[in-house]
């Protein structure tokens, strides 16, 4: 029989706008039963009770848009522009080197980030997805997992005329496989697939019932090339085609105009930003307040380690939240409280979670974080919104639990055997080379 957990002993951030400063949460299986203040618990004689310590308790982290076997390809092509990157490193190493044992083994060290890092829920886009899938299911993570599609021959699929077929066999063979697997589609771009394919994608994920996404809009080069070819912007292009309102996630969306963000809002697509893969690349910047005051839902991801270079939410908040007020010329643009809500619930809102996880509270799942209360940098705490967003970093992170299960034991993996992943993802490391 099932016992009640309780953590207890340090502040409680249920969301970004609440908060105990002597907090206790308690779930019972997956759910949570009991998110407030300790004094207002009453005290259950065979419940197993976790003492925090003074550490925060606080949300899963929520990342929205990331490429987890691409941590084979973090630090292989720095300090290039999008297209050249793209074009020139990463199709053709992806073309060599990616396949389903690949993407296992390497999403399995994003996993090890990720989790380590205090994310619970991720999205994530490639192709041989099936290896992903695997990877999220043993680790215990929550995950909204879409397979690629493309126009050339990609990873997986050497003859895009099947490239539909192989990513609907992806999908059944995923969805309700395992309450934590969200299979879905992506449509890696408007200028990497036709409008027949574009079409095709929708259309199938809406028969299907998944979801679907396509990076768009991600530099100017990709805008002023879609203007010469369509005669408008990448989002009004999927809005002539009568696609944008059935697009679920448009990510990135750092090169907006001003009618765009107007058109998104109109068609209630959801935006995930990657702030540092974004600087890194010199794509541009996504508008985030501009958009949440559109009544856009914005969530925030790390894109993949090969234009990151790192899978840590806590440094994409700060960033966000910094890059907003410099370009803005405005210290109070996007406060800690919105970024803090951008990679919790309103994460969870643009992946279509919020009933499942992204907040603390009776009825949601037991996707919770504990950090560390004795880093130098935590002290002292004053306001734990803040604390989280502009000091804290993916190493505070002490325990992690997903639906219930401890994945993360005072910054010990529990379900990923560490040395070993590590083990052969250098193993493949060691056949790659710069420029393959």
């Amino acid at each position: 029989m099932s016992r009640t957990t309780i953590i207890s002993g340090g502040p409680l951030l249920c969301d970004a706008d609440t908060l105990y400063k002597d907090g206790l949460v308690a779930f019972r299986d997956q759910e949570i039963t009991y998110a407030g203040s300790a004094a207002g618990f009453d005290a259950l004689e065979d419940a197993s009770v976790i003492d925090v310590a003074g550490g925060l308790i606080m949300p899963g982290l929520v990342n929205t848009h990331c490429h987890g076997p691409m941590t084979l390809f973090r630090g292989l092509a720095d300090d290039l522009p999008l297209d050249k990157w793209l074009n020139e490193h990463m199709f053709p190493a992806e073309a060599m080197w990616v396949n389903e044992e690949m993407t296992q083994q390497c999403t399995l060290l994003a996993c090890a980030e990720m989790l380590g890092g205090g994310v619970t829920t991720v999205c994530d886009s490639y192709f041989c997805m099936n290896g992903a899938a695997k990877a999220y299911d043993r680790s215990g993570m929550r995950a909204v997992v879409c397979h690629g599609v493309i126009d050339f021959p990609a990873p997986g699929i050497p003859d895009p005329a099947k490239k539909l077929e192989i990513v609907e066999d992806f999908v059944t063979r995923w969805k309700d496989r395992s309450p934590l697997i969200t299979p879905g589609l992506f449509a890696h771009s408007t200028y990497t697939c036709s409008s027949y394919t574009l079409g095709a994608v929708s259309g199938l994920a809406m028969s299907l019932g998944v979801p679907w996404q396509t990076h768009l809009s991600e530099t100017w080069h990709e805008v002023h090339t879609c203007k010469e070819q369509n005669g408008c912007t990448p989002p009004e292009y999927l809005y002539r085609l009568g696609l944008l309102n059935t697009l679920d996630v448009a990510v990135h969306c750092s090169a907006l105009e001003e009618s765009d963000i107007e058109l998104l809002a109109k068609s209630k697509v959801h935006v995930a930003s990657c702030p540092e893969s974004n600087m890194k690349l010199a794509s541009g910047r996504a508008k985030i307040s501009e958009l949440l005051k559109a009544r856009i839902k914005v969530g925030l991801g790390t894109d993949g380690a090969a234009s990151n270079n790192d899978l840590d939410l806590f440094g994409e908040m700060r960033l966000a939240s910094f890059m907003a007020k410099v370009f803005h010329n405005d210290p109070a643009k996007l406060p800690a409280a919105e970024v803090f809500h951008c990679a919790t619930n309103g994460g969870a809102e643009v992946l279509g979670l919020e009933r499942v996880c992204g907040s603390l509270v009776p009825g949601k799942q037991a996707d919770i974080v504990v950090l560390h209360s004795d880093r130098p940098h935590l002290q002292p705490l004053y306001n734990p919104v803040s604390q989280a967003v502009y000091a804290a970093n993916g190493g505070d992170v002490r325990h992690v639990f997903v639906a219930g299960r401890q994945l993360v034991d005072n910054g010990e993996l529990t379900t990923i055997d560490l040395e070993a992943v590590r083990a052969a993802v250098n193993d493949l490391a060691a056949k790659v080379r710069p420029g393959a």
